[in-house]
């Protein structure tokens, strides 16, 4: 597999497509109705002449359709998830179509707040209708029907981008083959959402948001960039910020003994917030916050059990141990209620110090397990090859962490073994990985439980 930095897509356009025409615009789950609506999203690789490599990834909250490569020559900012996406890396543009693009009320290129609104020629602003994570999937679909894609291999994102996967495992169940919701959820929490309420707040409570028509003057930089600062101490963990910054002083040997900034830690949330601000839309902020914290599919439909009953996509199902805002707890509810139904579902806990942001920042071990169920799905009956010296390097798990990548575990166990094998499982467990391999390779099996 590809190491970050390597076997870059290189220079990628992004490119913009109307999926909405003001004639007939799109009804919104708020009731209210959009258009027209335009889409920018970038491709990588190419679609295969079955038609059946194309592979959707799904942004988070101040993410975008610029997922991998360089949008210019010499550019120095990738994409967002360069690290996963490219020749041989996990998400292998060499094997599969890969679609990205804006959501629909975000700032890069996508229709949101801060696009013209035809009625007044002037941005919506706060005139813009409140959207849903839906609505998103649903201006998503658009764009794939322009495209001219029929199926998905699979949908893949990570926190607000999981909330979308499930949301596409539901609503087209016929279209999606294979569903990765990573560090997601089916609804946020009540700690959750005040954080949302309150980096919203703080964009409010600006002088210059000026009821969000700021659009041609000063903004409310400062509120922004308040709420990006909060925001970003839930992507972290605890364990993670002490060992990053612990209570280390920025250019100084004693303390100053103002307000000015001057842990380590302080100067890291200026720096995030400002570099922040110079990329996104107050209001997108507003807008995109609230469609998460509306995002519920118990509330929607009655039980999780009900909400995934319909669904026919394989799932993995990915969190990271010290998220502490999106965490693995939540995750197991999501396999519970699909094992429940008797769904594919595999469950993968993985150990990192990086917290909520670890999706972005663990591409050789999250690489790996995407890879392998791609290919899985892609492909079932192929022998798959796995660099067995890269799986033994990652870091030690737990037992219960161990549990929980079991399900993952027994595709690539089965990968290694020949048809017509004779196999002793010791540790057998429930039996379920000999039961396959029965099936599956025709093997003669015993098994030990301790």
């Amino acid at each position: 597999m590809a190491k970050p930095g390597e076997n870059s897509v290189g220079i990628v356009q992004t490119k913009t497509i109307r999926v909405v025409g003001p004639g007939q615009p799109l009804k919104l789950e708020c009731g209210k109705t959009l258009g027209p609506i335009d889409v920018a999203y970038e491709t990588y690789g190419e679609p295969n002449e079955a038609g059946d490599n194309a592979v959707l990834i799904c942004h988070a909250l101040s993410g975008d359709a610029h997922v991998a490569g360089y949008n210019r020559a010499g550019g120095k900012k990738a994409g967002w998830w360069d690290n996963m996406v490219g020749p041989g890396k996990g998400i292998d543009t060499n094997k599969y179509f890969v679609i990205c693009s804006n959501f629909l009320g975000g700032c890069s290129g996508t229709t949101g707040p801060s696009s013209l609104n035809p009625e007044t020629g002037k941005p919506y602003g706060l005139d813009f209708p409140i959207i849903t994570i839906a609505d998103m999937v649903n201006v998503q679909k658009l764009l794939l029907d322009k495209l001219g894609i029929k199926e998905l291999l699979a949908v893949i994102g990570g926190s607000i981008g999981g909330m979308q996967v499930l949301q596409w495992a539901i609503e087209y169940p016929e279209f999606v083959k294979a569903a990765i919701p990573i560090a997601a959820t089916t609804h946020l929490g009540a700690q959750s959402v005040a954080f949302d309420a309150v980096g919203r707040n703080a964009i409010l409570a600006d002088a210059n948001f000026d009821n969000g028509s700021y659009h041609g003057k000063k903004g409310p930089d400062r509120g922004l960039a308040i709420a990006r600062m909060i925001g970003h101490i839930t992507y972290l963990s605890e364990q993670g910020m002490r060992e990053k910054f612990g209570r280390k002083l920025r250019g100084a040997d004693h303390y100053s003994y103002d307000f000015n900034s001057e842990f380590a830690v302080e100067t890291y949330l200026d720096y995030q917030g400002q570099a922040f601000v110079e990329r996104f839309d107050a209001n997108s902020y507003l807008y995109i916050t609230k469609a998460a914290d509306y995002f519920d599919l118990q509330k929607d439909y009655g039980s999780l059990t009900r909400a995934f009953a319909n669904t026919n996509s394989r799932f993995l199902i990915i969190s990271f141990a010290s998220d502490w805002l999106y965490t693995p707890a939540q995750s197991e509810v999501i396999v519970n209620a699909l094992a429940a139904n008797g769904k594919d579902v595999s469950f993968c806990n993985i150990a990192s110090d990086y917290g909520h942001d670890a999706f972005l920042l663990e591409p050789e071990t999250l690489g790996s397990f995407i890879s392998g169920f791609f290919d899985a799905t892609h492909q079932p009956g192929v022998r798959r090859q796995y660099n067995l010296d890269s799986i033994k390097k990652q870091r030690s798990i737990s037992r219960f962490e161990q549990a929980q990548r079991t399900r993952v575990d027994y595709e690539l166990i089965e990968s290694l073994i020949g048809p017509n094998s004779t196999v002793l499982d010791i540790g057998c467990g429930d039996g379920e990985l000999l039961a396959n391999l029965t099936a599956d390779k025709n093997i003669e099996g015993e098994g030990i439980e301790f």
